[in-house]
């Protein structure tokens, strides 16, 4: 928890909630938003789960180490889901953070918060070692995100991910634990402070893009 941020564990009783804030940012998600790929001449056709199809399989993935799942509150209400996938272990120790946001709230340090927080939980609560977020070229909002926190660029993945429809390239930011030895939350809060003016207000900024679908089975689709 973070000021009016917590980021908690998704639960079966949130379908509502999350429902609701998923359909009423339909327009805002799709453009970001993964995407099942057509199957092959005679294979198998994917179809998107039900609500309790995902948590049960978000729950099974954590169960079994692999995924941290969660949703975002702010100000008590559901506002967001962020997702830790990929969680390998063994010499790689890392993983990566797929995330979305109620556009009403975009532009009020929700996301870069959360982010931080889920970080900061993996680097030391969990023991990873690397964290990547992997966002298209396209998206600049959810690029400011990475850019606010001080997450490296480190280059192009080339039609990574099926997103709104087609194979879509992807840039690749990333930080080990090393670099944040006081934590990622605290870097977050002092940048927060070189950007507030004399009146206490922050600085207007652009609101953050929606980028992981997560009714698509869990990835990094930030």
């Amino acid at each position: 928890m973070e000021g009016d941020v917590v980021l908690r564990p998704i639960r079966l009783r949130d379908q509502r909630a999350w429902r609701e804030v998923n359909r009423r940012n339909r327009d805002w998600l799709r453009p970001w938003e993964a995407t099942i790929p057509p199957p092959a001449p005679g294979g198998p056709t994917a179809h998107r789960p039900t609500y309790r199809q995902m948590v049960r399989h978000l729950r099974s993935e954590a169960n079994a180490g692999r995924m941290l799942p969660f949703v975002i509150e702010y100000q008590g209400r559901l506002a967001g889901q962020l997702t830790v996938a990929g969680i390998t272990w063994g010499s790689m120790c890392s993983g990566h953070i797929g995330y979305w946001v109620d556009e009403s709230v975009a532009g009020r340090g929700v996301m870069p918060t959360a982010v931080a927080l889920a970080v900061d939980h993996c680097f030391r609560t969990v023991g990873l070692h690397r964290i990547e977020v992997c966002i298209r070229p396209e998206n600049a909002p959810s690029r400011r995100v990475v850019e606010k926190l001080g997450f490296r660029e480190e280059g192009l993945r080339p039609r990574y991910l099926h997103i709104d429809g087609a194979w879509r390239d992807h840039l690749v930011f990333a930080l080990t634990a090393e670099e944040v030895p006081d934590g990622l939350l605290s870097r977050w809060r002092r940048n927060r402070l070189r950007s507030t003016g004399e009146n206490g207000q922050s600085t207007p900024r652009n609101p953050q893009s929606l980028p992981w679908n997560p009714q698509n089975a869990p990835g990094n689709h930030a």
